[in-house]
């Protein structure tokens, strides 16, 4: 991994000019906006650490903001030549801020000095492109189970569930058996989110991935895939949870992000996402004190079941960053071993393992060492540039249905491919 002063003599040796000022500043502070919140904030703590180990003169600021705030500030900031040094965030959300900007830098260049870097697979590395610019290095991936609470198995006599028939018997337990022992009818089978599209059609993405299926509404070739068969049974289920089977909260149709976490850590809910980056809080005694197990995603007849790659989080660097030389140096150090184990143990992600992760949870180890199937999100955003806003029609023609369920779900969803074919013929021009 290159080091500042190595990095230095590439810009003198001329190298490097086509991604590097020829007469860098030496910056006291780089500064990088988030939306980790406090686990990002403590583990750029730690890159900076290591990272003045061998550049003393340099510190590492970290702010971390809302999602929707991080989006306005970083457009704005781009926009107005106020950038930060660098930005970090899932990397659909980076495409975001490029499409929007067009001023994120191509860091190509960069991820090939580094040299053969095992750890990172064509996958990986095809993620992190779009639009024919590498937009992200590629961090963290982002690793989703499905979970559900221990001692709430245990009082209902359940293990935990494998299919999606074991997923519907056991949630009706949790809402009918008093799984918390509170003696107040108050729990939930399920926690879900429905209020903004990305928030109701994610969790469809983990049910459907989860279950071994790939797409969950367009396929790279542009095909709508919700009325194939294997695929209609997922999305009527995922349907029904909400309305015939009542498995959810009634307020779920309002709930985004927050509120559906606000069942999970308040105990209201017995089955859940557990992302990689909740373990960590999750195993404290303030929040659940380690009382879940996490497995894979429910399977659906005959198909096999895994843990979702949901995402990719990367280091961005703006091309009107204040220190874009430092800057690139220290996105290349976040490859490093020492700041990828950094990286693991205060966000639960990375894309390297070959580090001592002795005294883990188990479920941190679930996801640090997995050894169950993993399918990875398809990112159709990177594919159709329409996508976002044919997402945003299925999840307005779905939300429609949750709340005024159809009689007849099977001629809904054949409906609704139609709808989509012809909104996607629109959208592609």
């Amino acid at each position: 991994m290159a080091s500042l002063r190595r990095l230095k003599k590439l810009i003198l040796a001329g190298t490097a000019s086509s991604m590097i000022a020829a007469s860098p500043a030496i910056a006291e502070e780089l500064v990088v906006w988030h939306d980790l919140g406090d686990n990002g904030i403590a583990w750029f703590e730690a890159l900076n650490e290591l990272y003045q180990a061998e550049n003393p003169d340099v510190t590492i600021t970290s702010v971390s903001f809302p999602t929707d705030q991080w989006f306005g500030k970083v457009i704005a900031a781009l926009n107005t030549n106020t950038a930060p040094d660098l930005i970090y965030n899932n990397y659909e959300r980076v495409i975001r801020i490029e499409n929007q900007t067009d001023k994120v830098a191509d860091l190509s260049d960069l991820l090939a000095a580094q040299g053969d870097l095992p750890f990172l697979t064509e996958s990986d590395k095809g993620v992190a492109m779009y639009d024919g610019k590498m937009i992200i290095l590629p961090i963290q991936r982002v690793q989703m189970a499905f979970g559900a609470r221990k001692s709430w198995l245990e009082a209902v006599g359940e293990d935990m569930p494998q299919t999606w028939d074991d997923v519907m018997r056991v949630a009706k337990k949790f809402q009918t058996e008093d799984p918390d022992g509170n003696g107040a009818d108050d729990t939930f089978g399920m926690a879900l989110q429905a209020a903004r599209p990305r928030d109701l059609i994610h969790m469809l993405d983990l049910y459907t991935f989860g279950a071994g299926l790939r797409h969950t509404l367009i396929d790279p070739d542009g095909n709508i895939v919700i009325d194939q068969p294997e695929h209609k049974a997922v999305l009527t289920e995922f349907l029904k949870s909400f309305t015939d089977y009542g498995l959810v909260s009634p307020d779920t149709v309002n709930h985004s992000f927050g509120e559906m976490y606000q069942l999970i850590e308040g105990g209201r809910a017995g089955m859940f996402r557990v992302g990689d980056w909740n373990v960590k809080k999750w195993d404290g005694e303030d929040v659940l004190g380690g009382d879940f197990v996490i497995g894979e995603w429910p399977s659906h007849g005959d198909s096999e079941n895994a843990v979702v790659i949901g995402g990719m989080r990367g280091v961005a660097v703006p091309e009107n960053s204040p220190n874009k030389d430092i800057a690139m140096d220290f996105a290349a150090f976040m490859l490093s071993a020492e700041a990828q184990k950094a990286s693991l143990e205060n966000v639960g992600a990375a894309v390297r393992g070959d580090f001592d992760i002795e005294g883990f949870s188990e479920r941190r180890l679930y996801f640090a060492k997995p050894e169950h199937d993993l399918n990875a999100y398809d990112f159709p955003e990177s594919v159709h540039a329409f996508y976002p806003e044919l997402e945003a029609e299925y999840h307005r023609v779905l939300l429609d249905a949750i709340v005024n369920p159809p009689d007849d779900w099977a001629s809904f969803i054949d409906e609704t491919a139609e709808a989509m074919r012809a909104k996607a013929t629109e959208l592609a021009g």
